[in-house]
């Protein structure tokens, strides 16, 4: 199981928003991607590795500095629905989508390309543990276990 890390060439190649490396310093960004393997694990396993993953988590750290420059900036990450400049009023849209992590990661174009991409690696789910007599009536052969499967 390999571990991936940061490179912060080939990040600033990939996303060129933060090419700048002034506005934008090394350690900053190694502090997103810090923040971003607790969102992704950045050991290969499952269906997510090699180039997929590091991709994966070049996406959220640069999700994430996105997001940091949008809040400095003064915006809301949110998507606004109208917006009034005498007396200021803001109205937000709720989240379109089922749950709040694909809502947060739709805020940028980095996340949604990572939403994407989980979705892809993402398919079929996995199944963790045990033989499959333990879930059932009947035992391996058809044989009535008697008590639902836990002998």
């Amino acid at each position: 199981m390999s571990l991936h890390t940061f490179d912060v060439t080939e990040f600033r190649e990939q996303f060129p928003q933060f090419a700048n490396p002034v506005e934008f310093p090394d350690a900053l960004l190694q502090g997103y991607w810090d923040a971003a393997i607790c969102y992704i694990n950045p050991h290969d396993y499952g269906y997510l590795t090699g180039d997929c993953l590091q991709r994966a988590l070049n996406l959220m750290t640069a999700h994430l500095a996105a997001l940091a420059v949008l809040i400095a900036d003064g915006q809301n990450p949110g998507f606004a629905e109208s917006a009034t400049i005498d007396k200021v009023s803001v109205t937000l849209q709720p989240p379109p989508v089922k749950n709040q992590f694909t809502w947060w990661l739709s805020t940028t174009p980095y996340g949604a390309q990572l939403l994407a991409l989980l979705g892809v690696k993402g398919v079929g789910g996995f199944y963790i543990g045990g033989l499959p007599e333990q879930s059932a009536i009947l035992k391996v052969g058809g044989f009535y276990s008697g008590n639902s499967g836990l002998n």
